[in-house]
């Protein structure tokens, strides 16, 4: 399966899945949204319910519920119906609507109109639960009378649960026509026989709540309804639903198209460059265009050409050197032994003392060919240890004191106390003693070479400065490269190979330092190898 429609069909499952489980959850959505159009909600039914158990608890009555019934109708849109306890209709919305009463709906709750006692916290509490029985036998009572005389009073909840009644307002006629007049002797007795059997606190609730169910004056709990049983419930409509998903789909597929061309397109470019760069072509590149992913990867794609490019370059370039650097010594070496062959020169040991010359001016030139190229491949082992810098070149100025004084040129040690840093002593011996050996062979008579070591910060700091004939500015980016001369004739006067400074800059990158050159012509250079220090 190629790589684009796999594109495709992975965008696609991801959008076709996304699609589905939008579509889903949409339907799901809307499905209990119409259950719950269709059924009156649990806040719908607690709120009927509180507000006709407050009406009785006011009136003392279920009388005029039918006018709270409707406009509990026009506030919550439901059908509500109220039956007592022996099955007979109290009030039904279908009724007042003009209607023929439906079949009840699936809600049922009990609305219980009677006060829970709250009895004390110290005293005789069967005393108190009796003055509470009593109390809302009267208030009901009273309640009830009033409603019906026209007056509304309004409710208040009392110490002992019990509702009272505000009287203001009530004109005197009404207040003795609805005073309570006493109770029967048998109530009272059978109050008293019931109270006094309960020890404790639920007891007396079961035992007021029992009394005042059974007095005459309270109204009694009637079971409501909501809803009815036949009403049509609104159907989902599936077409409209049906026709997004379709179109979601056409979107899907569409984009995911769209996409897969987007990403293979460049893809694609960058498959036929690679393989013209496979097959010799260097200069091939592919354009770049935006900032995101794929133009990095096409950015990355032409780094890489480039940089594979100039390693084309620099390999075609070193092997010239290498034939040049070569060529010289051994035109000489064919050039005397044919002398000495054909008779021209007599092999006196002079000739051979030139003829060994040049073969370890071969040799050298190989062996440090050898050490850059294993350098540069990570092969080098490296021995680290704790060593003193100042020490390292108090050290290399002895080894090359002879070297200097047969110059005519003065070595010199700066360094204010022990720097000390973690490196290969060998390695870095050898490092110096290459930019010491530059600094010879471009210092003349009377001239100096300065060997430094100090800190800086968390760094430790070598320093070659000469007093020689220097570098041109335009050929200090060139110091560091394999087989560079400053002399463009490439003399071998000097006996350099050209590779010291290649393989100075690996061994100094080895061991995580930088090493550079600061210089102008005819005023010498000075060369800065910064190492890790070690505190």
């Amino acid at each position: 399966m190629s790589f684009r429609i796999r594109v495709f069909l992975l965008v696609a499952v991801v959008v076709l899945g996304a699609t589905g489980l939008t579509v889903a959850l949409t339907w799901w959505q809307a499905r209990d949204q119409v259950g719950e159009a269709a059924s009156a909600s649990r806040e719908t039914t607690a709120t009927i319910r509180d507000e006709l158990r407050v009406q009785a608890l006011r009136n003392g009555t279920w009388e005029g519920v039918d006018q709270t019934l409707a406009r509990l109708r026009a506030q919550t849109g439901q059908r509500i119906r109220l039956v007592d306890p022996y099955g007979l209709v109290v009030a039904d919305t279908d009724h007042m609507d003009g209607r023929a009463a439906r079949p009840p709906g699936p809600v049922a709750v009990i609305v219980d109109p009677l006060p829970a006692l709250v009895l004390p916290d110290g005293g005789d509490l069967r005393l108190a639960t009796l003055a509470a029985i009593s109390a809302y036998r009267e208030e009901t009572w009273r309640s009830a009378c009033l409603f019906r005389g026209g007056y509304a009073p309004l409710g208040s909840v009392g110490a002992d649960g019990v509702p009272r009644h505000g009287l203001s307002g009530v004109d005197a006629a009404a207040l003795d026509f609805c005073r309570p007049g006493p109770f029967p002797e048998q109530a009272r007795e059978m109050d008293l026989l019931e109270v006094g059997q309960c020890a404790d606190d639920g007891c007396l609730r079961e035992a007021f709540r029992r009394r005042i169910t059974e007095s005459e004056a309270a109204p009694p709990a009637l079971l409501l309804t909501i809803g009815a049983a036949n009403e049509p419930v609104r159907a989902l409509d599936t077409g409209p639903v049906l026709l997004i998903t379709a179109v979601a789909v056409a979107l899907a597929v569409a984009g995911a198209l769209l996409i897969s061309r987007r990403v293979l397109r460049p893809i694609g470019t960058l498959t036929t460059a690679a393989r013209r760069l496979g097959d010799g072509d260097r200069a091939g590149r592919v354009p770049v265009d935006g900032r995101d992913e794929l133009a990095e990867l096409a950015r990355a794609f032409n780094q890489m050409a480039d940089s594979l490019r100039a390693a084309e370059a620099d390999q075609r370039r070193l092997i010239a050197d290498v034939a040049h650097e070569l060529r010289t010594p051994l035109a000489n070496l064919r050039g005397y032994l044919e002398a000495v062959q054909d008779g021209v020169i007599e092999p006196t040991p002079e000739v051979f003392a030139s003829l060994h010359d040049e073969v370890i001016l071969n040799q050298r030139i190989v062996d440090d060919l050898q050490e850059l190229a294993l350098a540069e491949a990570g092969a080098l082992v490296y021995h680290r240890a704790p060593v003193d810098l100042a020490e390292l070149m108090e050290t290399a100025r002895t080894a090359h004191r002879p070297a200097a004084e047969a110059a005519g040129v003065r070595l010199v040690v700066e360094a204010d106390g022990p720097v000390r840093a973690d490196v290969d002593a060998d390695r870095l011996r050898q490092v110096v003693g290459n930019l010491v050996g530059n600094a010879l062979r471009a210092t003349g008579p009377g001239g100096s070479i300065t060997l430094r070591a100090f800190a800086a910060g968390d760094r430790a700091v070598l320093e070659v400065a000469d007093t020689g004939v220097g570098i041109a500015p335009e050929h200090l980016p060139l110091v560091f490269d394999r087989l560079w001369r400053a002399d463009p004739a490439r003399g071998r006067g000097t006996g350099g190979s050209g590779l010291g400074l290649a393989i100075v800059r690996q061994i100094v990158r080895d061991h995580g330092g930088e090493v550079s050159v600061r210089s102008g012509e005819g005023t010498g250079a000075t060369f800065v190898v910064s190492l890790p220090r070690n505190p």
